[in-house]
């Protein structure tokens, strides 16, 4: 999952890229950090467990690199093994929306073919 923290001076939002879905998490900055210190927030909004069992096959992204699928985990076959690498945060993010831009107006569960072209 990639998610982006964007605050304002009374709230905290998140953004799930993977989905395209935004989310108010806190009403303050201050009360984000302090909830983000406790372990079922950490894996609610961070997927600790996920970002710790990446790290054991070698997955650590730096600060300009996330975790992401090969097959988008907005798709039933996202489950498969080993569809998990490191990419270009800004990449990533920028071709995870304009994916869920085309999307986004079909419904649930509509069959859908991934081309990717250069």
């Amino acid at each position: 999952m990639i998610c982006s923290y964007a605050s304002t001076p009374e709230k905290v939002f998140k953004l799930d890229v993977s989905v395209g879905h935004l989310t108010q998490v806190c009403e303050s900055e201050e009360k984000f950090r302090a909830l983000a210190a406790t372990p079922e927030k950490r894996q609610d909004w961070f997927a600790e467990d996920d970002m710790l069992a990446a790290a054991q096959r070698g997955l650590k992204p730096n600060e300009n690199q996330c975790i992401a699928f090969k097959i988008p985990v907005m798709f039933a076959e996202s489950g498969k093994p080993d569809n998990a690498y490191l990419a270009d945060l800004y990449e990533q993010v920028s071709f995870l929306g304009d994916l869920n831009r085309q999307v986004s107006r079909l419904p649930d569960g509509t069959k859908v073919k991934l081309v990717v072209k250069d």
